[in-house]
């Protein structure tokens, strides 16, 4: 089975699986487990969400993996320079990336999605980590972006 392929039934089962379900923590926790059950070379697989006492710096959210940092400020490695830029960073060696946050030194590689709610308000973002160098490419970009894109249609932020 191509990337391709395996983004396109991952993204079905994730639609089917959310459809419906209304509790955020609830939907990411989903995305996180059937993303990184698809795919073996995933290490880590997760959210960082916008902490609403503390608007420019991420705490940890759902995830599958190893542990993970439990705060990044914006601007502040991988995660916190998509938060802070409001852009997907793709990354082929996070140990060459200025700044880094060694959250766990196996991993090698890194994209990292940000994650808007309907209204465009930044509410999250989506790390994957690997232990291989230059895992992750334009295919992964686009799929990601577009479950991204389809995850943040049913969500609202609350005021």
């Amino acid at each position: 089975m191509t990337k391709d392929q395996k983004y396109t039934d991952v993204a079905a089962q994730i639609m089917a699986v959310t459809d419906g379900e209304q509790n955020i923590i609830a939907r990411m926790a989903t995305i996180s487990c059937l993303l990184s059950e698809a795919f073996a070379d995933f290490f880590w697989t997760g959210f960082y969400l916008v902490d609403d006492n503390k608007p420019e710096e991420l705490v940890i959210g759902p995830y599958q993996g190893s542990l993970g940092c439990l705060r990044i400020p914006f601007g502040r490695g991988v995660c916190g320079m998509a938060a802070a830029t409001g852009q997907t960073q793709l990354v082929d060696n996070v140990h060459n990336f200025p700044g880094h946050i060694a959250c766990d030194s196996r991993s090698v590689s890194e994209i990292v999605v940000p994650v808007f709610d309907a209204g465009g308000m930044l509410i999250a973002v989506l790390d994957i980590d690997s232990e291989k160098p230059a895992n992750f490419d334009k295919t992964d970009k686009i799929h990601l972006e577009k479950i991204i894109r389809l995850f943040a249609r049913c969500t609202s932020h609350p005021d």
